[in-house]
């Protein structure tokens, strides 16, 4: 599997085959395929109180940074530690990469390592281990599985919790440990950080996520934590805590840490209150068989704009998150959905920075005019939107299950995918609804904005490589859509959109990916990221041209850094 998912497009951009550790100008070429931004948020309108608690905050994120280094590899912070001493020129461009990635393994090359093989006396894998830190070194795929199908359900459970790593005892058996036991002294400082900032808001909703997501902290329990955080309405709008599980590519099963400290956007948020109005309808009315469909999705789920501050851990790492769609727990999502937060300050910066350029580049001239921001801006909303849509539980042999534990490794990747086509779906529905004539208008001029959009930002996304879940799952929408004529290839690198084809196409592949999840596939998903997760020629001349453009941005938290004196 993993030979599938070797990207073709950019592993060689830098330096073609890995033999020797990169140097300074390898390295600054890397870095360079970043472009930095200064990441600015107004806090004017703050009151005191979220003054001092935002500058906890932002104490409390960067713990989670170390704790995400641990995470991601048991060598991190030693190797960390080691860089951070050589402040030679070669030092310096090692120690800025290294940060880019959260860790040695560049992640716009299929996690290949830039560093030596051996420094400072830690050896560095070639590749980032699949298993990264969650599980004992060396245990094989098979061997982890055996054991976790051969536990009692509830043990299992706990063996599968996002919050748990797999270790092993003194005698070389697996067993299963709390992240509150594993990360105690970190996350105990982190929790005395935010039960201050809980006490220097004056802000009720964010007073009490904060002093419960501190104790979940402690206890390992955040259930309670999860609810108060779909219903925090202040000013100050944080996510901190376990979220993701994109770092554990053996399984798919556990969270890394991560931290977004915001600035809410009220004008911004209200705008989009007219999608919670039409969630239930939209469920209603996706291409899936009714049998599937939830008959009782979370209207109610928020949906907030923000302005970004400070990131850290998974939140700051290679590719920046534009958009996010959280909890991920299953208990949450069945009965509230799950919260949309959009990064709008983030979100313009990659448009002006690696859209635009892309877009004069892979589009016909004629067709450059129709590269739309709002068309843009809104389909990652209801990308993230579609991640709350769809099944959520599975059937397997009469047992209940979830779509994630179904599809293990495949499952990020089918579920990005998923989330993407979905939401140009939902967007055309809507469109033809007259739901969005106030925001995207409606008719000829906006399908055209919103679908051309769509494949500029396609390849916006296969500029990283294909190592990202992101980047894999739009992989499999490209070559899908060129196949049915949605897309048209003009051979010279640009590419249009077949507007007779492009509607009936990403009904198809919606449905695909719907049942896929519904039935929990596996062998389905495997079979769809084999055929379609590859650079095809036509692509491969697009991405080409793409060199001279940046793969995404390199934040400046200047406004956290002002906050924190």
């Amino acid at each position: 599997m993993k030979k599938i998912l070797l990207p073709l497009a950019l592993a060689s951009a830098c330096f073609a085959a890995y033999a020797a550790p990169a140097n300074v100008a390898e390295l600054q070429r890397m870095t360079k395929r970043f472009a930095p931004v200064a990441l600015t948020a107004d806090t004017s309108a703050l009151s005191a109180g979220d003054r001092k608690a935002i500058a906890k905050l932002i104490e409390a994120a960067k713990i989670l940074d170390v704790l995400q280094l641990r995470q991601r590899w048991s060598g991190n912070e030693a190797l960390w530690a080691a860089l951070q001493k050589d402040q030679s020129p070669l030092g310096k461009a090692r120690q800025e990469y290294f940060w880019l990635n959260k860790g040695p393994w560049s992640i716009l090359d299929d996690h290949q390592r830039f560093l030596p093989a051996q420094l400072a006396g830690i050896t560095i894998p070639e590749k980032k281990p699949a298993a990264a830190n969650f599980y004992p070194e060396g245990a094989s795929k098979q061997a982890l599985e055996s054991w976790i199908n051969a536990l009692p359900a509830t043990d299992k459970e706990q063996a599968q919790w996002f919050f748990t790593t797999i270790r092993q005892n003194a005698a070389g058996q697996f067993v299963t440990v709390k992240y509150s036991d594993e990360y105690k002294p970190e996350l105990e400082r982190a929790a005395a950080l935010l039960k201050q900032a809980a006490a220097d808001t004056d802000n009720a909703s964010l007073k009490k996520f904060l002093t419960l997501r501190a104790d979940a902290f402690l206890s390992n329990d955040y259930l309670a934590s999860d609810f108060a955080w779909m219903d925090l309405d202040a000013p100050v709008d944080v996510t901190i805590g376990p979220y993701e599980t994109y770092n554990d590519e053996l399984f798919g099963y556990k969270a890394a840490f991560e931290a977004y400290v915001n600035i809410r956007d009220e004008k911004e948020t209200r705008k989009l209150d007219f999608f919670a109005r039409h969630m239930q309808e939209l469920e209603d009315n996706l291409p899936l068989d009714a049998q599937y469909r939830n008959p009782k999705v979370g209207a109610a789920a928020p949906m907030v704009v923000v302005n970004q501050v400070y990131g850290a851990g998974d939140g700051n790492m290679g590719v920046q998150t534009a958009a996010y769609n959280l909890p991920n727990d299953e208990r949450i999502i069945s009965q509230r959905g799950s919260k949309r937060v959009m990064l709008k300050n983030v979100q313009e910066a990659k448009f002006k920075a690696t859209l635009t350029p892309i877009s004069k580049l892979v589009l016909k001239k004629a067709d450059q005019r129709d590269l739309d921001f709002d068309s843009f801006f809104t389909h990652i909303l209801a990308h993230e939107i579609m991640h709350g849509l769809g099944p959520h539980s599975t059937r397997v042999n009469g047992a209940e299950s979830t779509p994630r534990q179904d599809l293990k490794e495949t499952y990020s990747t089918i579920e990005e995918a998923k989330a993407d086509i979905t939401g140009l779906y939902a967007l055309a529905y809507m469109m033809d609804k007259g739901q969005l004539s106030g925001t995207l208008g409606q008719g000829a001029a906006a399908e055209r904005k919103l679908y051309t959009t769509f494949l500029a930002s396609a390849f916006r996304t296969l500029h990283f490589g294909l190592t990202d879940s992101h980047a894999r799952g739009m992989a499999i929408q490209v070559n899908y859509l060129l196949d049915k004529g949605g897309f048209v290839a003009h051979g010279d690198g640009t590419f249009s959109v077949n507007f007779k084809q492009i509607r009936q196409a990403v009904t198809d592949l919606d449905r695909e990916f719907l049942t896929i999840e519904a039935t929990g596939d596996y062998a389905r998903a495997q079979a769809m990221i084999s055929k379609y997760v590859v650079i095809r020629p036509e692509v491969q001349k697009a991405l080409d041209k793409m060199k001279v453009v940046p793969n995404d941005i390199r934040p400046a938290f200047t406004t956290a850094a002002q906050l924190v004196k």
